[in-house]
């Protein structure tokens, strides 16, 4: 399994980003897909969720309305669009999707994760 993200660098307040997670490894249409962030000295927070077609999305209600999160699965490919932004959106973001369960306890993987700097 490889998530590769791409897509971050730094905008302004007010600003858009799109970032982008291609998925390879897996069966990609078959699982959930996920956008986390990091900011310096904060515990990782879940940003988005794509679950399935006809509304399986939910957000944090921090960047609700803001921030959309999409799929193409014939490119394996999950994307966060990001507009407003803001200066405490500034974090590195990362994909993640999760393929079953090892003794028990999820399998859990990651990308390395992309930087966005979000100036006031």
């Amino acid at each position: 399994v490889q998530l590769v993200e791409s897509g971050g660098g730094l905008v302004q307040a007010g600003g858009s980003l799109r970032l982008s997670c291609a998925a390879s490894g897996f069966t990609f249409s078959d699982y959930p897909m996920n956008w986390y962030r990091q900011a310096p000295g904060k515990e990782r927070e879940l940003v988005a969720r794509w679950t399935s077609a006809g509304g399986g999305e939910t957000y944090a209600d921090s960047v609700q309305g803001r921030f959309t999160i999409s799929r193409d699965n014939d490119k394996n490919t999950v994307l966060l669009q990001m507009n407003s932004l803001k200066p405490e959106d500034t974090a590195v973001y990362y994909c993640n999707v999760v393929i079953g369960r090892l003794r028990g306890n999820p399998v859990v993987y990651w990308g390395q994760g992309t930087q966005v700097t979000v100036s006031s």
